[in-house]
C-alpha cells in the first residue's frame, strides 16, 4: 500500500467503487430516524432501509451505496462511557455500506469486498481474515456457500477463513423478521497492537479479547424470515446489507494506531490544543479530555445540523449532555469560557463537503453551542461543589454509590447531567445509582431511554396485506403490483372494490354497521404524513341496491397497499362492486389552507427570529395548525404580532405555489428545506412560494392551496413552550379564523355596549373603569380599616388581665391579615408587655394572628405555639416567629370558640413559669 488516502478520498472512493458496479448513491439519512418513533437515533446504516427489509417499503433501485451518519449513546448500543478511554470508541461515527434488495448476493458481495480492500486500497492479503457462520446449536445450516466464495478470492490464505456461531456471525433485526448469516472481514494489525501480552496463556486470535485483530467490514446475507424462536422460513428474495466502520478503515489506510490520529479527528484535537495553549507532548500525556471534546463537539454539531437542540428530554437531553460533558472536560484543560463554537468551525471545514447541512446550518450550530455553554457555566461551579459535598458523605458510608434521586436533583437544579455526575464520582472511586436517577427523571416526564431498536414489525397485519396484494396481482386484478396513490390531482376516484378486510380477515362481503378496510385500485385520499392528518370522506356504490361506507381514516399497512378505514352506513358492500371514493372536499380545503400557512409561518419565523428557528414537529388538521420550532426563549408580543402580520401580508400578496417533483439530491443542492425526522424518497415533491428568491422552498408531500390568497386569514391563538428549546405556535386560518374573528368582534361589541362606548373607545373606557374600580376598592379598604380600627380601639379600653399581664383576644369584622397585623402593632405600642390574638374571616376563609411581647417570650410564651394550638379549632394550622405568628383554617364559624381558648392557654403558661 503506497498511497496514503485522505478520509474524504476513502469515503468517496468507496461510493465510486460501487457506483461503477451499478449502485445508486443514497444520501445519508438524518440522525433522527424519519417516521420511526422506536429509535432514539439512527444507530446503523440499515435503519433507513428497515422498511424495505420488512416489506412495507420499496425503492426504485435494487442496489444502493451510502455513507450513513450514526449515533450510539443510548439503549443497547451505547458507547458513551468508553469515549475518551481508548482510541476507537465514538458517540458519532460514519458507516459505509453497500446494499442489494433482491439483486446480487453472496458471490458479488464477497468478491467486491475483497477487490476494494486489496486491489483498490492495497491492503496486504495475508493480514486479512474472513469469518463465516456455523451454528453452535446445530439447527441452522452452516454457510458453506459464503466460505466457498471466500476460497475463490485471489491471494486469500485458506487458513484465514474461519467459522463462528450465532453470537458473532448470525444477524437478526429483532425477535422475529428478516435475518441471516453474516461474514466479517478482520485485519491483523500486528503483535504490537496486542494489549494482553503479559497475560498468562493469552493467545491472539480473531474475535479474541486483545486489540491485535480488528473487524473492518460486516457482510450480512439476509435469507430467512424468523417466525418464532425456533423456526426460520427462507425468504423469496435474498438481500445484502453491509457495514464498514469509516473511522476504522481510515485509521488502517492512513497507518495510524488511533481513530483520533486520522485526518478526521486530529485537526479537531489540534484546534483544542491551540486553544488550551498546550504542547503536543502535554496533549498526548493528558489525551482523554482531547478525545472527549473532539468526539462530543463533532456529535453535537451533526445533531444540531439535523435539528436537535439542547433540552431536557429524549434526543434534546443527549445533545445537552454531550455539550456539557465536552465543556466540563475543557475545564480540565483550562478552557473556562465557551470554546466549542471554535471547535465546531473546524468540524464544518472537515465535513462540510460530504455533509452540506453543516455548512447550511453553521450559524445555528455555533449559536447553540455557545448558548448552551453559557447556561452551563452559570451553574457549574455551584453544582460541582454540591456534588463534592454529597460524595464526601458517600465516602463515609458503607455504600459507595451516590443516591440516584440526589443525582437527579443536581441535574434539575444545577444542570449536571447524570453522565457528568458519574464521571466526577468515578474520578473519586465512587459510582452513581443510575436506575434511581432514571426513575426520578421518568417521574418528571424526562427521558427514560431509547426503547427497542426496531419495535413492532407488523406481524400478521403486514402478512395479511402482503397476501392480499399477492393474490390481486396473481389474479390480474392489480397488474401494476401496487395501489395507485394520487391525492393531488383529483378528489374523486372510481374503481372496483378489490378487497374488504374486517378484523384482519379478508371477506367477500360485509354488512351494515361493520367496521371495514376497503382496497380500491387507486385512491385520492391523503395518507397521514408530515404532520398532515389523513383525509376522510365516503366510498359509495351508486348502482342499485347501492351502499355507502363512511371513510374515517386511511393508512398504508404494507408496501404497495393503501386501505380506507370506515363503517358501512348503508347496504352490503361486496368484492367486485364498482365504487366511487370521494374525499370530504370542505375538510380537505381547510387542511390545505392550514398546511400552506405552516410554510408561510416557517418563513416568517426565519425573518423575525432568525434561521435557527426550524420546524421541530407540526400538526395540520382541518380546524387548526400547530407548529413546533427551535428557539431558546419565549417570543415577545411584538415579535408575535410581526410574525402574524407577515403571514397575512404573504397571503394578501396571493403568491402562486410552484409544485415540482425532482431528485432529492438536486432539491437539497438548490436549498430546499428538509425537515428532520421526516422520511424522504429519492424523488421528492418541492413546494416553492414566491418568484425570484422564493419566500419559502421546502420538501413536502402534503396538499396545498394554489395561491396563498386562498388561505383567507391567519390568526395566532397561542404561543407556548413545547419542550426545552422548542416553542409552539397554534393558529387558525380560513373559516376557523373567520369564526374566531366573528366571535371576538361580537364580544367586543357587547363589551362596548356595557361600557356605553364605541368599539374604538373600549380600551380607554375599560382602563378608566378599572382605574375607578381600583380607587373604589382602595376607598372601601380604607373605610374597612377605619371601622376595624374603631372597633379595636374600643376593645383596647377593656383588655383582660392574666396574672397582671394584658391579654386581648377578639374577632374583628372583615379584616384582612395586613390590617390585623397593624392592630397587633397598635396593641404593643399601648402595652409594652402583653398578648394579643385577633381573628377574622374574609370571603369565608378564617385567619388568626397572635403577637407576644419579648419579655413574655423569655418566660416561655411563644406566639407560634399559641396560634398553632387554637388554630386546630377552626380546622387549620399555623406558625411563625416567637413574637408574631399567624394561621389559617376552614371553619370561620368557630373563630369565637378558638379565641375563647386564648386566656386559659396564657394563664396556664404563665402560672407554670412563675
Amino acid at each position: 500500500m503506497n498511497k496514503v488516502f485522505t478520509g474524504a478520498e476513502i469515503r468517496q472512493g468507496f461510493i465510486d467503487f460501487f457506483v461503477q458496479r451499478g449502485h445508486t448513491v443514497v444520501s445519508s439519512a438524518s440522525l433522527v430516524p424519519g417516521g420511526d418513533q422506536t429509535l432514539l437515533f439512527t444507530n446503523a446504516g440499515m435503519v433507513q432501509f428497515k422498511d424495505v427489509f420488512l416489506g412495507i417499503d420499496h425503492r426504485p433501485y435494487t442496489r444502493a451505496v451510502d455513507s450513513q451518519k450514526c449515533m450510539r449513546v443510548a439503549g443497547k448500543h451505547n458507547d458513551l462511557e468508553d469515549v475518551g478511554r481508548d482510541d476507537s470508541h465514538h458517540t458519532f461515527f460514519e458507516m459505509l455500506g453497500n446494499w442489494s434488495f433482491g439483486d446480487y448476493y453472496k458471490k458479488e458481495a464477497i468478491t467486491w469486498a475483497w477487490e476494494l480492500l486489496t486491489d483498490v486500497w492495497g491492503l496486504d492479503k495475508e493480514r486479512l481474515y474472513a469469518t463465516c457462520f456455523k451454528d453452535d446449536k446445530g439447527d441452522i445450516p452452516a454457510d458453506e456457500e459464503a466460505a466457498s466464495f471466500w476460497r475463490q478470492q485471489p491471494g486469500i490464505n485458506p487458513e484465514h477463513i474461519l467459522f463462528y456461531g450465532r453470537k458473532e456471525n448470525f444477524w437478526e433485526m429483532a425477535d422475529t423478521g428478516p435475518c441471516g448469516p453474516c461474514s466479517e472481514i478482520h485485519i491483523d494489525l500486528g503483535t504490537t497492537y496486542c494489549d494482553k501480552k503479559n497475560v498468562p496463556g493469552h493467545i491472539c486470535r480473531v474475535n479474541g479479547d486483545c486489540k491485535r485483530f480488528l473487524e473492518l467490514w460486516n457482510l450480512v446475507f439476509i435469507q430467512y424470515n424468523r417466525m418464532n424462536s425456533t423456526y426460520l422460513e427462507p425468504l423469496p428474495a435474498t438481500h445484502v446489507d453491509t457495514g464498514m466502520g469509516f473511522e476504522r478503515i481510515v485509521a488502517v489506510l492512513q497507518g495510524v494506531y488511533s481513530n483520533y490520529k486520522t485526518d478526521l479527528l486530529m485537526p479537531i484535537m489540534e484546534t483544542v490544543r491551540e486553544l488550551s495553549g498546550q504542547t503536543p507532548e502535554q496533549r498526548d500525556s493528558n489525551i482523554t479530555p482531547y478525545r472527549v471534546i473532539s468526539d462530543h463537539s463533532r456529535a453535537a454539531a451533526f445533531l444540531i445540523a439535523d435539528g436537535v437542540v439542547p433540552g431536557n428530554t429524549g434526543r434534546n437531553y443527549v445533545c445537552r449532555m454531550i455539550i456539557r460533558r465536552a465543556s466540563r472536560f475543557g475545564g480540565q484543560l483550562g478552557l473556562n469560557k465557551p470554546f466549542l463554537s471554535r471547535i465546531a468551525k473546524t468540524i464544518v471545514q472537515i465535513y462540510g463537503d460530504a455533509y452540506p447541512e453543516l455548512r447550511r446550518n453553521r450559524t445555528v450550530i455555533l449559536a447553540n453551542l455557545t448558548h448552551e455553554e453559557e447556561r452551563f457555566h452559570k451553574t457549574l461551579e455551584e453544582g460541582v461543589s454540591q456534588l463534592n459535598d454529597l460524595l464526601a458523605e458517600v465516602k463515609t458510608s458503607s455504600v459507595k454509590e451516590l443516591d440516584g434521586r440526589k443525582a437527579f436533583e443536581l441535574y434539575a437544579t444545577h444542570g449536571l447531567p447524570l453522565e457528568i455526575t458519574r464521571d466526577i464520582a468515578r474520578e473519586q472511586g465512587l459510582d452513581v445509582d443510575e436506575k434511581g436517577f432514571r426513575e426520578a427523571m421518568e417521574e418528571h416526564r424526562l427521558i427514560s431511554g431509547a426503547g427497542k431498536a426496531f419495535g413492532p414489525l407488523g406481524g400478521e397485519d403486514v402478512d395479511t396485506y402482503r397476501g392480499v396484494l399477492e393474490d390481486l396481482v396473481k389474479e390480474g386484478r392489480l397488474p401494476s403490483g401496487a395501489i395507485a396513490y394520487d391525492p393531488y390531482n383529483s378528489l374523486e376516484v372510481e374503481g372496483e372494490v378489490l378487497a374488504l378486510v374486517r378484523d384482519g380477515i379478508a371477506l367477500n362481503e360485509v354488512a351494515g354497521g361493520d367496521q371495514v378496510e376497503v382496497i380500491l385500485p387507486k385512491t385520492c385520499f391523503y395518507v397521514e404524513a408530515g404532520g398532515q392528518v389523513s383525509d376522510t370522506g365516503k366510498i359509495v356504490a351508486e348502482q342499485e341496491p347501492g351502499w355507502e361506507i363512511q371513510v374515517e381514516d386511511v393508512r398504508r399497512p404494507a408496501a404497495g397497499i393503501i386501505v380506507h378505514i370506515g363503517r358501512v352506513v348503508k347496504g352490503k358492500p361486496h368484492i367486485g362492486d364498482l365504487a366511487k371514493g370521494r374525499v370530504d372536499v370542505q375538510r380537505r380545503r381547510d387542511i390545505m389552507r392550514n398546511h400552506t400557512a405552516t410554510h408561510l409561518l416557517h418563513a416568517e419565523l426565519h425573518r423575525v427570529l432568525g434561521e435557527h428557528a426550524r420546524q421541530a414537529g407540526s400538526l395540520v388538521a382541518p380546524d387548526r395548525l400547530r407548529f413546533d420550532f427551535t428557539h431558546p426563549e419565549p417570543i415577545t408580543p411584538e415579535q408575535l404580532d410581526d410574525i402574524e402580520s407577515g403571514v397575512n401580508r404573504d397571503i394578501l400578496e396571493d403568491y402562486r405555489l410552484n409544485i415540482i417533483t425532482k431528485p432529492l439530491a438536486k432539491a437539497i443542492e438548490e436549498g430546499a428545506m428538509a425537515l428532520f425526522g421526516e422520511k424522504y424518497g429519492e424523488i421528492v415533491r418541492t413546494i416553492t412560494i414566491g418568484e425570484g428568491k422564493p419566500l419559502s422552498y421546502e420538501l413536502c408531500g402534503g396538499t396545498h392551496v394554489q395561491e396563498t390568497g386562498d388561505i383567507g386569514l391567519f390568526i395566532i391563538v397561542n404561543e407556548s413552550s413545547a419542550a426545552a428549546g422548542i416553542r409552539r405556535i397554534e393558529a387558525v386560518t380560513g373559516k376557523a379564523a373567520y369564526e374566531l374573528v366573528r366571535r371576538r368582534f361580537s364580544t367586543l361589541k357587547q363589551t362596548a355596549g356595557l361600557l356605553s362606548s364605541s368599539l374604538e373607545e373600549v380600551p380607554v373606557k375599560t382602563k378608566t373603569t378599572l382605574d375607578e374600580l381600583e380607587q373604589t376598592r382602595k376607598q372601601a379598604h380604607h373605610l374597612r380599616q377605619e371601622l376595624v380600627s374603631a372597633e379595636f380601639n374600643e376593645q383596647l379600653n377593656n383588655v383582660a388581665q392574666v396574672n397582671g399581664t394584658p391579654v386581648l383576644a377578639m374577632v374583628l369584622s372583615n379584616a384582612d391579615i395586613e390590617t390585623m397585623r397593624q392592630m397587633t402593632d397598635r396593641f404593643r405600642q399601648r402595652f409594652p408587655s402583653g398578648v394579643v390574638v385577633l381573628g377574622s374571616a374574609t370571603d369565608g376563609r378564617p385567619a388568626l394572628i397572635a403577637a407576644v411581647t419579648d419579655d413574655l417570650v423569655k418566660r416561655g410564651l411563644q406566639a407560634g405555639d399559641l396560634v398553632k394550638t387554637i388554630a386546630q379549632v377552626i380546622g387549620g394550622s399555623g406558625g411563625g416567629k416567637p413574637t408574631l405568628a399567624q394561621a389559617g383554617g376552614k371553619d370561620a364559624g368557630r373563630l369565637p370558640e378558638a379565641l375563647d381558648q386564648v386566656l386559659p392557654y396564657v394563664k396556664n403558661k404563665l402560672v407554670r413559669k412563675s
